[in-house]
């Protein structure tokens, strides 16, 4: 084998080595769609999650308020020992102090020890008793049912709750997203920007060579290119921190330092977002009228379920005047007096409020100032909701119609940066206005991303409230 052989297998070789170098770094990759993020953001964002909290802890109070209805059940116990009978009872204590009580209390007393027995009747020095008890409310002025009402009013608003939580924490991760995608896209503007002066910097220097053109624009080139670079980086840089912000919105583990890279903890540059800008649709595609939308809307619900509760908190104040009336039973065990007793009883529990009329009378009054308060506001904020859908679409409208305006932006431009090339290469135009004409083609191309980012996340805001879909 001569040396040119082994030279040519040793290029091979090391070509291959970096061939499989580059696919295994490419297998490191992690993509991410928008709908993934979506998913892994209704999964895992701290919001959400609390929001799910809300609506067990509702559902747990509206099982509480449902037990209401049952009997309530309670075991009593009780016992005791004095250090002396707390009942002595001898006979002058039946009798009382007179001639003949003194002399049947002497005669006793000479008896009893006699006999064996005390000359005073003692009891109540110890005892003990245990009952379990029974108690079935029958009428309690509304407020049991009211109380149910008002739970299950909870519910359904904690649920709304989530839904608008469960909205908004999307449309957050999705103006993330585009974010990214935009820099990334701004970032390839500027490696075609990149590209086009490296190009002019070859032909700028063979120019120089000729003499046909100074060292002055060579110099010019070389400002732009630093001037590229410089922005490459802060766009990097924006991107590492963007991705940051969204990676913690949706609950994914990341470390931005490439040697603490693992297999479960991905490096930040490894994650790549696959969704790109494209297929756009005009506004018109989306319509649905304000009105219609902004009744289904889950703020309205809320303003509903808000005057509902306020009518049913009034209802409850006015059981609180109304008589309870309940029913019960009682079965118990007791020794108090030496002696085993067993009994049971049956009893009617009737309460009847008296005093409390005035002061309930003003408290019903002060709920109706609140009902029609929430009345007022419902009326209100209905009406702006409905200005917000109307708002939503006039920005959509907006924002499509500037999305036009800079596509044709780019295309003047990209034609002036050609006009400008040819007629530079002709000697006709000083080189600055070659370079004015690339940076208003990059301006030019970085607005048009703008205004797709801003036509999708206005789209999205739109489209979660009309409940449609791109």
């Amino acid at each position: 084998m001569n040396n040119k052989t082994a030279y040519v297998i040793l290029i091979c070789l090391t070509l291959f080595c970096c061939a499989q170098s580059s696919f295994a770094a490419d297998t490191t990759k992690i993509y991410l769609t928008l709908e993934q993020c979506r998913e892994m953001a209704l999964e895992n964002n701290a919001d959400i999650k609390n929001a799910e909290l809300d609506l067990q802890a509702a559902k747990a109070q509206r099982q509480e308020a449902l037990a209401e209805y049952f009997p309530t059940v309670s075991a009593n116990a009780f016992g005791f020992h004095a250090l002396d009978p707390m009942i002595e009872i001898g006979v002058k204590d039946i009798l009382g102090n007179t001639a003949f009580s003194n002399n049947l209390n002497h005669i006793v007393e000479q008896l009893a020890p006699q006999l064996g027995i005390s000359p005073t009747y003692t009891t109540m020095q110890h005892g003990y008793m245990a009952s379990v008890s029974l108690l079935q409310p029958v009428f309690a002025g509304g407020r049991i049912v009211n109380g149910n009402r008002l739970a299950a009013l909870g519910v359904d608003a904690a649920s709304t709750k989530k839904n608008i939580v469960r909205r908004t924490t999307t449309e957050e991760v999705e103006k993330n997203y585009w974010q990214i995608v935009s820099l990334e896209e701004k970032l390839s503007t500027l490696g075609s920007l990149s590209a086009m002066l490296d190009t002019l910097q070859r032909d700028v220097s063979s120019a120089c060579a000729a003499g046909l053109a100074t060292e002055s624009d060579l110099l010019q080139v070389e400002l732009k290119r630093n001037e590229l670079k410089s922005g490459r980086l802060q766009i990097e840089n924006g991107i590492r921190l963007a991705k940051m912000n969204m990676l913690n919105s949706i609950g994914m583990a990341y470390t931005p330092y490439p040697q603490d890279n693992t297999d479960s903890i991905p490096c930040i540059d490894d994650i790549v977002l696959s969704d790109t800008i494209g297929g756009l649709n005009p506004p018109m595609a989306y319509y649905m009228d304000e009105a219609d939308v902004a009744v289904a809307q889950d703020e309205t619900r809320l303003l509903d379920l808000s005057v509902s509760a306020k009518k049913i908190e009034r209802n409850m104040v006015i059981g609180e005047a109304l008589p309870e009336i309940g029913i019960g039973a009682a079965y118990g065990y007791s020794n108090f007096l030496d002696r085993d007793n067993l009994n049971g009883a049956v009893y009617v529990s009737v309460k009847v409020p008296i005093s409390d009329w005035g002061k309930k009378a003003r408290k019903i009054q002060r709920y109706d100032s609140q009902i029609r308060k929430a009345e007022n506001e419902k009326e209100y904020l209905s009406s702006q909701i409905e200005l917000q859908i109307r708002q939503l679409w006039f920005n959509l409208e907006t924002s499509w119609q500037q999305l036009q305006v800079s596509r044709e932006s780019i295309t003047t431009a990209e034609a002036s940066v050609r006009k400008l090339a040819a007629h530079y290469r002709a000697g006709l135009v000083p080189l600055s206005e070659l370079l004015e004409a690339q940076t208003q083609l990059q301006q030019c191309t970085d607005n048009y991303t703008d205004q797709c980012i801003a036509y999708r996340t206005v789209l999205r805001a739109y489209l979660d409230r009309t409940g449609g879909d791109m």
